[in-house]
């Protein structure tokens, strides 16, 4: 499977309820580490190779950091407000890592195939469906945020596409949208 065919068959998680099984399930059965990878992921809208690679000193005791995207090069401005203690009550456990989510050496971050794994792991926990993957975390970062605030503009340029086309399919509304209109039409 092609990492194309990979990024579409993953959806964001559109309950709620499934959002605080996996936040119990990543505390219970994989870790704090986890557990804060999926908090910061579905909070930022960052994708998982940036989320790794952050290192302490670039967010510790912050609440708004500017990080640079890896794969547009550009800087994203990222509120940490409302993960803050849980984020900050984390890093305290961290001995001396320069990692925010270090391997189990600490030499180095976690791999997007891990982070993988455990992400996986959690969801089989808590009977979620298939379609669990890295790319979850900003699916549904983006999901939600354009449930909340119905900007479709705001979210295109916070996730850096180039149509809000894209953005719309990327986060599942377009599907959901169409499936949930046709449920309803009657002539």
């Amino acid at each position: 499977m092609s990492k194309q065919n990979e990024i579409k068959d993953v959806q964001p998680i559109r309950s709620l309820e499934k959002i605080e099984d996996m936040k119990w399930s990543l505390k219970k059965w994989c870790g704090e580490r986890d557990y804060i990878l999926f908090l910061l992921g579905i909070n930022s809208g960052l994708r998982v190779g940036d989320l790794l690679k952050i290192k302490v000193s670039e967010i510790q005791g912050k609440k708004v950091v500017s990080l640079r995207e890896g794969k547009t090069g550009k800087r994203r401005t990222i509120h940490l407000g409302n993960i803050y203690d849980e984020l900050n009550a984390y890093i305290g456990t961290l001995n001396g890592t320069e990692w925010l989510f270090p391997s189990r050496k600490g030499q180095n971050p976690i791999t997007r195939v891990q982070a993988y794994r455990q992400l996986n792991k959690a969801a089989q926990m808590v009977d979620m469906p298939d379609g669990i993957g890295t790319h979850t975390l900003r699916k549904t970062f983006g999901y939600w945020h354009y449930k909340q605030f119905r900007d479709i503009a705001e979210l295109q340029n916070i996730l850096n596409h180039a149509h809000p086309q894209i953005t719309l399919r990327y986060i599942g509304i377009t599907d959901e949208q169409i499936e949930s209109n046709l449920k309803a039409f009657r002539l």
